[in-house]
């Protein structure tokens, strides 16, 4: 079950679609160029591979385990956190006045799927605790940062979100918890939370809750919100660690994936109330807790990315190795390894296709985060951000549902064997299933794209998307080659068949919502589908030219066929979604309730 990072392929898209020459450009990042990024991933694939990914199996059978109130992690995991912190990978891309790397996206990114693909269960903590420190950045205090941050980089300290409740679920307006102002300014926290990723373990001296709660007499709904910072373990004004916090682990779950993920239910105030620390402004907290939560949707799409990887391996080793039947073509007069066979070479290809479309989609995304933080130019800044914004959505709700589909078909490819735990395929699969649920379950991703990114502006910001990809269109139809000619029917098929979809969402939204809302899964799909599409097509044309030139010709080729793949099996599905989002609406809501 040994993980090998895709370095390879990550790197082409560092390179060639994500451009990081010119995200070396920008202020604060000379000093990322390829080469940085070459030395910083090698590094990563190193403890990655010898010495977390090793543990993602062991993690499944002998998961975090709760006794007497204390949570301890699988066997092996502090360990490893402690080299993770160690070796400055929490801070990789977090600014270096609170003593981070500050590396661009572009590079974090891909660290994270390595580390996601080793591990999912271990790469939560530091999932968690990288939306902590952003949240901070942006709204924390000067006092607040200066206490929290730099142990919070540095990884001797963890963070964790905390917005649901047991009646509130992703409804945050039905939040009850409660936070009551105390004359030194600070504010005593009570309320239960649940589903709280890492809310207890033993792998850091501190663990530090970002809080939703509501201030005494706040309005009603989420405009009476607030975000509170609530450590573990009170700090002392010379930073050292004082009592323990009116905090507590009463549970974890028990999940059918990422078990080695302790999932806390955690319990305010029961002795007085929890001590916590205004962040920011009252009545604010949502809108902060959404910097934590994009963070942690971008981040979950990678996520999706990294299991569709870690299966796509496995079942590629299993394939070559197991024999059964001889070749339809007759070209083996034997029995052969199963990869000889057409249907497993099908699986394969979706699993490969789907998992590289998706990693060249997040990659881009995450070099348009870096230009709309750090390009000089207002413009371009604004311009990036918006593309950023409109991807974030489809890197987590596509990869996800697609990490589901490549998962599923990991075990199917093992056949029988798949469905046996000893393999180590389903767990893959297990895994996969939380990604399309948490930060936000699809519809969720779907809605927020039909409602603030499609509809708020009439389609505008998806139009002028559609509008690059026509250009990509061009650069193709400039060119002679088979795949080309065919990637492009494909991809000018899959763009028209989003422009439809985007002026049918702009014009029912208000007037017809029902219909609207019946296509939003649907939509988010194929707008994923079709920028991933659209960055393989872009990789195609970049892998013919360098293997014309005969540069790594063998890795080159494969690209092309892996893209001319993709369109042929993979975007062109884009029609048919089309006609059921825009022809279909209806028949989502013409039965009788009664009639289910």
């Amino acid at each position: 079950m040994s993980y090998t990072a895709p370095l390879k392929d990550m790197l082409f898209d560092i390179e060639h679609l994500a451009r990081i020459d010119q995200v070396a450009q920008m202020p604060g990042f000379e000093d990322a160029g390829l080469e940085t990024a070459q030395a910083v991933l090698e590094e990563c694939a190193k403890l990655n591979e010898g010495v977390i990914a090793p543990l993602n199996f062991e993690g499944d059978k002998n998961p975090s385990s709760f006794k007497d109130g204390v949570v301890t992690t699988t066997p092996g995991f502090k360990d490893a956190f402690r080299q993770y912190a160690e070796g400055g990978w929490q801070g990789l891309q977090h600014p270096v006045d609170f003593g981070g790397q500050g590396l661009p996206k572009t590079i974090g990114a891909a660290c994270g799927e390595i580390l996601n693909s080793a591990n999912m269960s271990f790469a939560l903590c530091p999932l968690l605790t990288d939306g902590a420190i952003e949240a901070l950045i942006t709204a924390g205090s000067d006092e607040l940062k200066a206490i929290y941050l730099e142990k919070l980089v540095s990884g001797q300290w963890t963070g964790t979100m905390n917005l649901t409740e047991p009646q509130a679920g992703s409804d945050l307006a039905a939040v009850r918890s409660r936070a009551e102002p105390q004359p030194d300014g600070s504010y005593k926290v009570f309320g239960t939370k649940i589903f709280i990723t890492y809310g207890e373990h033993d792998m850091a001296e501190n663990i530090v809750h970002l809080v939703l709660a509501r201030v005494t007499g706040a309005p009603e709904g989420v405009k009476g919100i607030s975000l509170f910072v609530v450590p573990k373990f009170l700090v002392n004004q010379d930073g050292s660690l004082g009592a323990r916090n009116d905090v507590h682990c009463v549970s974890i779950e028990h999940k059918m994936g990422i078990k080695a993920s302790p999932t806390a239910v955690l319990q305010y105030g029961d002795a007085g109330g929890a001590v916590g620390y205004l962040v920011g402004q009252e009545n604010r907290g949502l809108e902060y807790m959404f910097i934590m939560m994009n963070a942690a949707r971008y981040a979950v799409g990678v996520q999706g990315i990294a299991i569709a990887e870690r299966a796509y391996q496995k079942a590629v080793g299993y394939a070559k190795d197991r024999v059964q039947s001889r070749p339809v073509d007759g070209s083996l007069s034997a029995a052969a390894p199963i990869i000889h066979h057409p249907d497993v070479k099908r699986m394969l290809m979706t699993m490969r296709a789907s998992t590289e479309g998706c990693r060249a989609m997040a990659s881009v995304a995450a070099a348009a985060y870096d230009a709309a933080h750090h390009h000089p130019d207002a413009e371009v800044r604004k311009q990036n951000a918006a593309f950023y914004e409109f991807l974030v959505p489809l890197v987590k709700g596509y990869s996800t549902e697609m990490s589901l589909e490549v998962t599923s078909l990991g075990v199917q490819v093992h056949g029988g064997m798949g469905f046996i735990e000893e393999t180590g395929a389903a767990q893959y699969y297990r895994d996969a299933k939380i990604l399309t649920i948490y930060e936000g379950t699809t519809a969720i991703q779907a809605n927020d794209l039909v409602g603030r990114k499609t509809a708020r502006d009439g389609g505008t910001g998806a139009k002028a998307i559609a509008a690059q990809i026509q250009k990509t269109e061009a650069e193709l139809a400039k060119r002679s080659s088979a795949n080309a000619k065919a990637v492009h029917q494909r991809l000018k098929a899959a763009r028209e068949a989003f422009v439809d979809v985007v002026e049918f969402i702009a014009a029912n939204t208000r007037s017809n919502p029902n219909a609207a809302f019946a296509g939003s899964v649907p939509y988010l799909m194929l707008a994923g589908n079709l920028v991933a599409g659209w960055q393989m097509a872009r990789a195609l044309m970049v892998a013919e030219d360098l293997s014309a030139k005969g540069q790594d010709r063998a890795f080159m080729d494969a690209k092309i066929t892996t893209a001319r793949f993709y369109a042929d099996h993979i975007l062109s599905r884009a029609p048919g979604v089309r006609d059921a989002i825009v022809d279909g609406a209806e028949a989502v809501t013409a039965l009788a309730i009664e009639s289910f």
